[in-house]
């Protein structure tokens, strides 16, 4: 007899509980031949030990073949530091997002969002509609190399190499902050070259590249110049692109001009959204956390605070991961 699958079970925050009980049930109802196996994460775990992402759960992660992820609760620097118990604060721990860091850790570097309209749901924004957004998952603004205080030396190197950065030299530590957009050619290439494979394999016909190098010149510019590369390997599949912020129109005055979408970290967050609510809203949007060795699956929802406890939110998107 074959070894169950081992799938780690991740509630999280808020809704992310009661969302991940129905897919319990539906996993029950099919009898999938799986061992489930609980994994603390998320504020609870934050604020009793000031690690919303344990080690325990990371060597969980290690051991199991997926994981199926409900929610997490993120909050502003000065609030995570205050919502410690009394003996971890004044300890300088910064929280970070777990599910941001399990990306990282586990390099799941392909964010996965099918968007399709499923017949007969009254909330879809046109019947018919059918994208997959691949999202870059490592990278980007959501890398995590960020200053809510900039050092004196960080912002004087910044001075001497870059002139636009002269018109902040002014201003003192605390009276700005910087977060780093880092784009890799090597992690623009993979996503890219998945958005691709997914085309080639289920015959779709077009990917679009979704960035704005016409303006974030060095990042996007290096997410862009990639991507026209990779589609040179692909000459059954049309590639076409768009800037982020004329994408947003375009997807919603003609969505089916759309097939493929892969974009940067933070774009493909914004692009699925959108589309999530074009099939429903994000009681609809699955998605995929894929790497080399684990896959985690989730809702692209967040925890919702307000709605916890009240089982008012949609748990399709989870039974859909």
């Amino acid at each position: 007899m074959a070894n169950k699958y081992k799938i780690a079970w991740l509630p999280g925050d808020g809704v992310g509980v009661e969302v991940m009980e129905a897919a319990k049930l539906v996993l029950d109802r099919v009898e999938l031949d799986a061992e489930y196996i609980h994994g603390d994460i998320g504020w609870e775990f934050w604020c009793k030990e000031g690690d919303a992402f344990p080690q325990r759960t990371i060597d969980l992660l290690g051991s199991v073949n997926a994981a199926m992820f409900g929610a997490i609760t993120s909050k502003p620097v000065k609030t995570a530091e205050q919502e410690l118990v009394p003996e971890l604060q004044g300890k300088n721990l910064v929280y970070r997002s777990p599910i941001v860091r399990m990306r990282q850790r586990f390099d799941l570097y392909n964010c996965l969002r099918p968007c399709k309209a499923y017949p007969r749901n009254p909330l879809n924004y046109k019947e018919g509609i059918d994208i997959v957004v691949f999202r870059e998952n490592t990278e980007d603004l959501y890398s995590g190399v960020e200053f809510n205080t900039v050092p004196d030396q960080l912002r004087d190197v910044l001075a001497e190499l870059s002139p636009a950065f002269k018109a902040f030299k002014h201003l003192k530590g605390d009276e700005y902050a910087i977060s780093c957009k880092i784009n890799t050619r090597k992690g623009s290439e993979r996503i890219v070259r998945a958005a691709f494979e997914f085309a080639r394999k289920f015959n779709r016909k077009k990917v679009t590249v979704v960035h704005k190098a016409n303006v974030v010149r060095a990042t996007d510019g290096l997410f862009f110049e990639t991507a026209k590369t990779v589609a040179r390997e692909y000459p059954e599949i049309k590639m076409d692109d768009a800037n982020i912020d004329a994408m947003t129109m375009w997807l919603l005055k003609n969505p089916f001009n759309y097939d493929v979408l892969v974009a940067p970290n933070l774009y493909g967050d914004i692009i699925s959204d959108l589309s999530a609510q074009m099939v429903g809203g994000l009681g609809f949007g699955c998605s995929a956390n894929i790497g080399g060795k684990l896959g985690v699956f989730e809702p692209s929802h967040g925890s919702a605070p307000k709605y916890a406890g009240m089982y008012k939110v949609n748990p399709i998107a989870t039974i859909l991961a």
